[in-house]
């Protein structure tokens, strides 16, 4: 119901009565557009968080991955052009990205073609069958043995860990990423030879500063 009665009445040359009843009338309106706009608040609000919650990691195929890898890269004293078409990665929350090809290793000895079948990168620490790797760029590949072996690039073994073959895989290929089947971390392959690897947590990525 309106403030103010149309029925006032009121002499012709007094407009005092119609203005403060126009004023009233637009204060009424105001007010239900506020109450309107806090009342769809709290539901966008949850929109929002959906579609922040909805961010997170994503896989990389071989053609998006190729984009960001440079053509060759360095490792032992020499460089050497990548696969790109056996290239993968993974962009991990806040645009950290980890990124891994085969590397023609031809020029190389043989002793190091051995250990040395695709170089990684990656901009997060990463845990590998709970050995830590720092953000940086590496060598590694599979050995005998069901071994997967990491090198920094002077050719230095940093770890080995645990390897596996996939006999149910139903598409091998040179090299890929897939998510592991727990629905925690990834797996990178190739071949059917894999190994587990998942983003460090964030208390061991980051750990407390030293008091000075």
């Amino acid at each position: 119901m309106l403030p103010c009665s149309l029925t006032t009445k009121y002499d012709a040359t007094d407009k005092m009565p119609h203005m403060v009843c126009k004023s009233l009338f637009s204060i009424s309106l105001l007010a239900i557009a506020i109450s309107s706009v806090h009342a769809a608040s709290p539901t966008a609000g949850r929109y929002q968080s959906d579609s922040a919650a909805m961010v997170g990691t994503k896989m990389l195929t071989a053609s998006e991955a190729a984009k960001l890898l440079p053509a060759t890269v360095f490792f032992r004293g020499q460089s050497a052009p990548i696969q790109s078409r056996n290239s993968g990665g993974v962009q991990f929350a806040k645009d950290a990205l980890l990124l891994v090809a085969l590397v023609d290793t031809a020029g190389y000895s043989s002793s190091v073609q051995e250990k040395y079948q695709a170089y990684l990168i990656t901009e997060a620490s990463i845990d590998i069958a709970g050995h830590s790797l720092k953000p940086g760029a590496y060598g590694c590949g599979f050995v005998a043995g069901n071994t997967f072996v990491v090198m920094d690039i002077g050719g230095h073994d940093l770890f080995s860990a645990p390897a596996a073959k996939d006999a149910t895989l139903r598409r091998p290929t040179p090299l890929q990423i897939l998510p592991a089947p727990s629905g925690t971390g990834y797996r990178l392959y190739v071949g059917r030879d894999y190994v587990d690897f998942a983003q460090t947590s964030l208390e061991r990525s980051n750990p407390t500063p030293l008091h000075p």
